[in-house]
């Protein structure tokens, strides 16, 4: 069922996700660890690993599977740093837990869901991204917990709400 047009995100009531994931951000001195989508919500888009949950997996325990899968890393010492509920009009929706990690072992590499690279803080391409990142990404580089919920139409942000805690 779409989600209507005219409903703003102070108007969510009772609002459940369709999927809970997660986004994780691997933090080496001021860079952190991106990856172009291949394929699934978001192709082409610049992103951090993460994904889905799968039956009863914990949040942290998708992070660290999703991770490994997608770029050959196994991230130690998550640091969970929030969560955002995503709502697109169409009726799609997903909550998406946040984590950092300045740990890990592994061999990078690129697998068939995503294209991993470093890129340096003041370089992120924001312009490659979902619209929302320029909002909260670099709150939680910073070392802060957001939450918020947001509202999308296809590509396009139309609505947001985002709580820092510092």
């Amino acid at each position: 069922m779409p989600f209507p047009r005219s409903l703003r995100v102070e108007e969510w009531q009772g609002w459940v996700p369709v999927h809970r994931a997660t986004s994780v951000y691997l933090v080496r001195d001021d860079q952190v660890l991106l990856i172009r989508k291949k394929r699934g919500l978001g192709r082409g888009k610049v992103t951090a690993p993460g994904g889905k949950l799968d039956g009863a997996e914990s949040a942290a325990e998708c992070a660290v599977r999703e991770v490994r899968e997608e770029v050959g890393l196994t991230p130690a010492g998550l640091q969970a740093r929030g969560s955002l509920s995503f709502q697109f009009l169409d009726g799609y929706s997903i909550e998406v837990n946040l984590f950092v990690a300045h740990d890990w072992t592994g061999q990078l590499h690129e697998s068939a869901e995503a294209a991993p690279f470093w890129v340096a803080f003041g370089q992120i391409p924001y312009e490659e991204m979902w619209e929302d990142d320029r909002v909260w990404l670099g709150e939680v580089l910073r070392g802060n917990r957001v939450s918020g919920r947001l509202l999308f139409d296809g590509d396009r942000l139309v609505d947001h709400e985002i709580a820092v805690e510092r």
